[in-house]
């Protein structure tokens, strides 16, 4: 049974790494001891060590321990092997990248979709659907194909945010940038604000937190989705 915490965010204003969701990670991987955890998204160009000892400060709060992936010898085993998952925010490009150069894509679906909790924030949780396309970042690295998890059916948009019709600023919205996508593909797609998550269980998801989200279907208006809906009909 696929048991999933994605999160479209690590941080709030005003909070620490992960700090807006202890409690519920707490729940979430109350049966985990040690987590591997996936730093090749690297935010800013951070290291792999430095990244992995973010991740290790704030869990040590919740007495989880945590390896990167990048500490083992082979990183297919670490995944098999593995008590729970986290793959951290960053850049998708460049996290699509090595998890194919790694061949860890269909390892990563086997274990979750046989029951290792997965947690994903930003990067992470873009994966989590079938495309990488609706990811916010520059095209830094060219990975050999935009296809990822497939976990849901639906691709994701973290950090999405809304139009300040104050703002001077005239370029392009999200929203513009998904009506592009669905140009030319057929995925729902699911704004996921800051300060959301969505939890997956077995197949069932359903979106947290207090905010809504919105959803975009393929020649459709728009719609906001309220916190604690069952998504499970995409």
């Amino acid at each position: 049974m696929k048991k999933m915490f994605i999160a479209s965010t690590s941080t709030i204003h005003g909070s620490n790494y992960l700090e807006y969701i202890f409690p519920e990670l707490k729940l979430f991987f109350k049966d985990v001891k040690e987590l591997v955890f996936v730093p090749y998204a690297r935010p800013s160009g951070i290291s792999y060590d430095s990244y992995t000892a973010i991740a290790k400060a704030a869990f040590s709060k919740l007495n989880i321990s945590v390896k990167g992936i990048h500490e083992f010898q082979n990183p297919k085993e670490a995944i098999t092997n593995a008590q729970g998952i986290f793959v951290g925010g960053g850049n998708t490009f460049e996290l699509v990248s090595k998890l194919y150069e790694h061949e860890l894509l269909s390892t990563i679906k086997e274990v979750v979709e046989s029951g290792t909790p997965y947690f994903g924030t930003s990067a992470g949780s873009n994966i989590t659907g079938p495309t990488m396309k609706t990811t916010n970042d520059m095209p830094i690295v060219y990975p050999p194909s935009f296809d990822t998890l497939n976990l849901i059916n639906f691709n994701l948009n973290p950090h999405y945010f809304d139009p300040d019709l104050k703002s001077k600023h005239k370029g392009e919205t999200r929203e513009t940038r998904i009506k592009e996508f669905h140009q030319f593909n057929e995925t729902p797609v699911l704004g996921l604000r800051e300060g959301s998550w969505l939890t997956v269980k077995d197949k069932q998801v359903v979106l947290k937190g207090t905010l809504s989200a919105r959803l975009f279907l393929k020649d459709k208006t728009p719609v906001e989705i309220s916190a604690n809906s069952d998504l499970s009909y995409l």
